[in-house]
């Protein structure tokens, strides 16, 4: 079973592309992408969007803090 769909790839492969050419630009800032990691997440939300089967975006898990015992 496939983790991403073709048009997902084909999304990060168009990112990746316009990145190397230094077309791709980012959110509301519009400030060029440099960072090839940066061009995936922008390739996958693209796929997001149009509805290719993508996981989920990861996230962080909050650590929850003890109480101590008082005496």
């Amino acid at each position: 079973m496939a983790k991403y769909s073709k048009k997902a790839d084909e999304k990060v492969e168009r990112a990746m592309k316009e990145m190397k050419q230094g077309k791709l630009r980012s959110g509301r800032s519009r400030k060029k992408v440099t960072d090839p990691k940066q061009a995936i997440a922008i390739g996958l939300s693209e796929a997001r969007e149009a509805g290719a089967k993508v996981p989920y975006k990861r996230t962080s898990k909050k650590k929850t803090t003890r109480k101590k015992a008082t005496d």
